[in-house]
């Protein structure tokens, strides 16, 4: 018998809850794992420590199937995690659309940009997948249900448990969804958090806070004709950037994307729809328009949040973070569920009984899980600082940001190994911060080098004098804190 006693936070329960005794003994535990959110993370959590002999216990709060608007794209690397958690089956019968790369286009021209050529299969392409997004989640739900040592319960975490001391955390409270119990203890001796990016408990257990910068409004466009088939669409223009992307054979899921207070949007300029009718529409690929034109007519408008939420080094005993509870970027690469994954995988085996067979040894658990905030940047860091940094040049309207912008779209028209490598990154494919510093090297000078071509003689000197020093330090500012953010935290 363990003979902890339990603290718990009365501030997320109501008035009419009777906690247990705190100087009673807590009953065996439940399970070696608990985990709180069943989406994308916990559901994949779930699944591979259930395979690996740990007991676990998932709760969510309702399995009906989610209607969300992110969680639509699986870029490369998250497909390949995807299948060395034995989970590559979730991306069948959902009608999920193969995914080659991206095709982006600018003031009237395009660039196709693919993703990097399969080392074990030359000549074809690695692969992403686009999808309903509740689809793949109630696909990986089933999963987990059909999982030896794996319960799915269907209930509200209220709360979790803590010891005496308040340091470590011994298990959770729920809330049922129906019956006469309607508050329950679980216990567990890790309890694994990933209830999205509207957490409930993030705040409690790590220093960071999101910074939402912009809004995605997002619609379903039935039957719509992109450029490029199987390949995601990014339209950049003197606006915010548009993504396109399939989610079946015959929807386009549109973002696009609208800064806080953008006047277009405005309710003085007639709000989100005259904003989509006015300055969206024009820029759209002409074979597309009417199908948004549609779209916006229905009005079925539907928006998420972007925020940033750099990663933290988790310090509390017998308690994990993952997912968009833990670390979140902007949406413009696509690349939540990709990271979501990968942690998943690494954490799973940093995790497996072969490196720490009981999970009893809180301070052996604690060490991975410190290991894993650091072993995990290698790959994290690099898509976070991409997807922070190419937003502010995709979205930038004013001259200095828009030498950047120009020397990026015609950095992606050169194609060949270069551009297959950045897109490696976006991919989740290459994990090396040198290889990111190049290619930001790369595109700034090359920048500046399309600026001068473009000015007369005359006025070279103060192109190469100014405002190369002008766009240098841009670069610096734009990238200095999500790198010191990312290589310190």
């Amino acid at each position: 018998m363990f003979t902890d006693t339990i603290s718990f936070s009365p501030s997320t329960l109501p008035s009419n809850y009777s906690p247990p005794p705190r100087a009673q003994q807590i009953p065996p535990r439940d399970a070696d794992i608990i985990i709180v959110g069943g989406g994308v993370a916990g559901c994949s959590a779930a699944v591979a420590f259930g395979k690996q002999g740990r007991r676990v216990l998932l709760f969510e709060k309702s399995l009906k199937e989610p209607d969300r608007v992110s969680g639509e794209l699986l870029q490369p690397g998250g497909v390949k995690a995807l299948n060395r958690l034995g989970l590559g089956t979730c991306l069948e019968g959902i009608d999920a659309v193969p995914c080659y790369g991206y095709w982006v286009s600018y003031k009237g021209e395009s660039a196709q940009i693919p993703y990097p050529e399969r080392a074990d299969r030359p000549g074809t392409r690695e692969e992403g997948r686009s999808f309903r997004h509740g689809k793949f989640v109630q696909k990986l739900r089933q999963e987990a249900m059909n999982t030896a040592n794996v319960t799915v319960i269907e209930s509200k975490v209220k709360d979790v448990i803590r010891d005496w001391t308040g340091a470590r955390v011994l298990g959770v409270i729920t809330e049922a969804a129906s019956g006469e119990r309607k508050y329950r203890h679980f216990f567990a001796s890790l309890v694994l958090i990933s209830d999205g990016y509207a957490s409930t408990f993030r705040k409690r257990f790590l220093p960071n806070k999101p910074s939402i910068r912009s809004k995605f409004w997002a619609l379903k466009l039935e039957r719509a004709e992109l450029p490029c088939s199987n390949y995601g669409h990014v339209v950049l223009s003197n606006h915010p950037p548009i993504l396109l992307y399939k989610i079946d054979d015959t929807t386009t899921r549109i973002f696009i994307d609208v800064p806080t207070g953008l006047p277009s949007a405005s309710p003085k300029a007639g709000g989100i729809r005259a904003h989509m009718l006015n300055v969206v529409l024009p820029v759209l690929p002409p074979r597309c328009q009417q199908s948004f034109r549609e779209a916006v007519d229905r009005g079925k408008f539907l928006s998420m949040p972007n925020c940033y939420l750099a990663d933290s080094e988790q310090t509390t005993p017998a308690l994990l973070i993952l997912g968009d509870a833990m670390n979140m970027r902007h949406p413009l690469t696509g690349a939540g569920m990709t990271v979501a994954l990968k942690d998943v995988l690494l954490i799973s085996e940093l995790l497996s009984p072969e490196n720490v067979p009981s999970l009893e040894d809180t301070d052996a658990v604690l060490k991975v899980v410190k290991k894993f905030h650091w072993v995990r940047k290698s790959s994290a860091s690099v898509i976070n600082i991409l997807a922070m940094s190419l937003y502010p040049i995709c979205a930038a309207n004013d001259p200095t940001l828009n030498v950047l912008k120009n020397g990026l779209f015609r950095y992606f028209q050169r194609g060949g190994r270069a551009v297959e490598e950045s897109c490696g990154m976006l991919a989740g494919l290459v994990d090396n911060l040198a290889v990111l510093e190049k290619h930001v090297l790369a595109v700034l000078f090359y920048s500046i080098w399309l600026r001068l071509c473009e000015v007369p003689l005359w006025k070279k000197p103060w192109v190469l004098g100014v405002e190369a020093f002008v766009v240098l330090w841009q670069t610096i500012v734009l990238l200095g804190p999500y790198l010191d953010w990312e290589i310190r935290g």
